[in-house]
């Protein structure tokens, strides 16, 4: 649908706004106000015959928005952009109609296309902010930078030719100067650790692939396991490859890891689930009141259908996430494992404007094959939709599966004919508690200050010579170890004035020197290491690997 003018933005939104029955009493102060102007307006320009150029007869050919705005234009006392009226009115009409749509800026929508198209185009590195300075932490493979020798451990100076380092920069600042179009170049004034001058480099920008598939590993002879980020364009090929790669290593059961993964495209879902499936199964519906029911079944395809198979979720698997584990669940085709997911199951499609901007209005809703709606509730008050992952912790959720709040109203069967409940999103068929025995003040104050991960970056850059000569996880986890880093972190955090008692230590030491290992680990290799070191401390997938073991 092309949009051409203003206008046209706000007759439809009001259209959809009515076919939603919006309550209008809880519009923004900025409408109210603006109704009562419109009434004032109307009698003196109406009402008195005035000679203003907006008569009746205008009036009967624009809805009330539209008349709104042209006075607004043609009689208030100061000038003003009708740009940012629509620009603040929009969200709030969006907002009122469900969670999920939303209105999304010029700028906003370049971020959202390049994640889930699976690609941007910059430099090719992952940075850290470190005092002020861009840390390279790493490079992407087969990228710009590393084609021009740019190396992990390297610090942005210059850019263009001006200081960027000691400016206050923020994450935006550096993707503004790093990102851009494809074959643009920027000059780099780059610090290297052991070099007094600085190094000079021009780095003509490539498309720099943003991949949705964190680790793809073997944990033992015949289990792999694939971690997925989201579920963007590329997601399904990814997944191809990943899954190919591990079976050749002799996998037969696969742990598929969809915690903190949002979601992002319906179609890689149902791509990914018809590996798993026999023919004919079905997947997901949708259904909504001006959309007709859409059925998505299995093919004959299918590279994992002979797999075992385990999905991990968490309160922050949403949506593709959710539609995955919801079909593997009801076609009784894997376990479910971990926590109760987070119940987006509202479908959005994207609408554009000619100034790039748009917006997202929900269509329809999604539901799993066996009819279970995997939109949690939600009404007036957005603030407890919002709130609802702190609402179940309080409440005692994520520590006992009895304490989760289910329909059991509504009871829903797989097809063997166990018993699933709705109420929002995908309940596990092994609960998982939140690990708290790990948890200490000291542990607290230490993670939210940040102070392990930047412990973990300036190690990796001082010893980053000695630390390049190891291969693998399982060595470079040995030798920090030998090292003791986890006592190198305390004497760290006593500089920072954060010292641990005998007792807090002793609850967490074993969690932190994991995460201690497992940063260097990625910054050192990859992330395949940082997964293989943080399996240590992940009772999920801990859980996961020993119900495959007791079989």
């Amino acid at each position: 649908m092309k949009l051409t003018n203003n206008s046209f933005k706000f007759s439809t939104l009001i259209k959809t706004m009515e076919y939603k029955n919006t309550k209008y009493n809880i519009y923004l102060p900025l409408i109210i106000a603006a109704a009562i102007i419109v009434g004032i307006l109307t009698h003196k320009f109406f009402i008195s015959n005035s000679s203003s150029a907006y008569n009746m007869q205008d009036a009967r050919n624009y809805n009330k928005l539209d008349a709104l705005l042209k006075i607004i234009d043609q009689n208030y006392v100061d000038k003003i952009k009708s740009d940012s009226i629509i620009e603040i009115i929009i969200p709030e009409l969006l907002s009122e109609l469900d969670p999920h749509s939303t209105y999304i800026t010029k700028e906003e929508m370049q971020a959202v296309t390049e994640s889930l198209k699976g690609n941007f185009e910059g430099i090719g590195v992952q940075f850290n902010i470190q005092n002020d300075t861009v840390l390279i932490v790493n490079i992407i493979s087969g990228g710009p930078s590393e084609e021009v020798g740019i190396l992990p451990g390297d610090r942005i100076i210059e850019v263009n030719d001006s200081i960027f380092a000691g400016t206050g920069i923020t994450n935006n600042d550096v993707f503004k100067k790093l990102k851009g179009e494809k074959g643009s170049i920027v000059k780099l004034g780059i610090k290297r650790h052991g070099i007094k001058e600085l190094l000079y480099f021009e780095i003509e920008r490539n498309t720099i692939p943003y991949y949705s598939v964190d680790a793809a590993i073997m944990f033992d002879k015949n289990i792999g396991y694939i971690k997925i980020n989201r579920f963007a364009g590329t997601t399904y090929a990814e997944f191809m490859e990943a899954a190919a790669d591990l079976k050749q290593q002799g996998m037969t059961k696969m742990v598929l890891d969809l915690r903190q993964n949002g979601g992002g495209y319906l179609k890689a879902a149902v791509d990914i689930v018809d590996e798993f499936l026999e023919k004919d199964k079905l997947i997901v519906y949708t259904y909504g009141n001006a959309r007709t029911k859409s059925e998505y079944f299995s093919t004959d395809k299918g590279i994992c259908k002979d797999i075992e198979l385990e999905i991990l979720i968490d309160s922050w698997s949403a949506s593709a996430s959710e539609i995955v584990a919801g079909a593997i669940q009801d076609n009784d085709r894997g376990l479910i494992i971990g926590r109760r997911s987070f119940g987006k199951g509202l479908v959005q499609e994207e609408f554009g404007f000619p100034d790039s901007s748009g917006f997202r209005l929900t269509i329809a809703r999604y539901y799993t094959p066996s009819g279970r709606c995997i939109q949690k509730p939600y009404g007036e008050d957005k603030d407890e939709y919002y709130h609802d992952i702190m609402n179940r912790a309080s409440h005692g959720e994520m520590q006992n599966e009895d304490s989760v709040n289910l329909d059991k109203k509504k009871e829903y069967y797989t097809v063997s004919g166990k018993v699933v409940y709705g109420g929002g999103g995908i309940m596990p068929d092994i609960f998982i508690a939140a690990d708290t025995s790990s948890y200490s003040e000291y542990l607290q104050k230490v993670t939210s200050k940040g102070y392990i991960y930047q412990f973990a970056i300036n190690y990796t850059d001082k010893n980053r010579k000695t630390l390049n000569k190891f291969t693998n996880s399982k060595e470079l986890s040995k030798y920090l170890e030998q090292q003791n880093v986890l006592q190198q972190f305390v004497t760290y955090a006593s500089r920072k004035k954060i010292t641990a008692s005998i007792k807090d230590f002793n609850i967490s030491k074993k969690l932190i020197e994991t995460k201690l290992k497992s940063y260097i680990a990625r910054n050192i290799l990859d992330d395949d290491a940082f997964y293989k070191i943080n399996k240590e401390s992940d009772l999920i997938l801990i859980k996961a690997i020993e119900e495959y073991n007791f079989k």
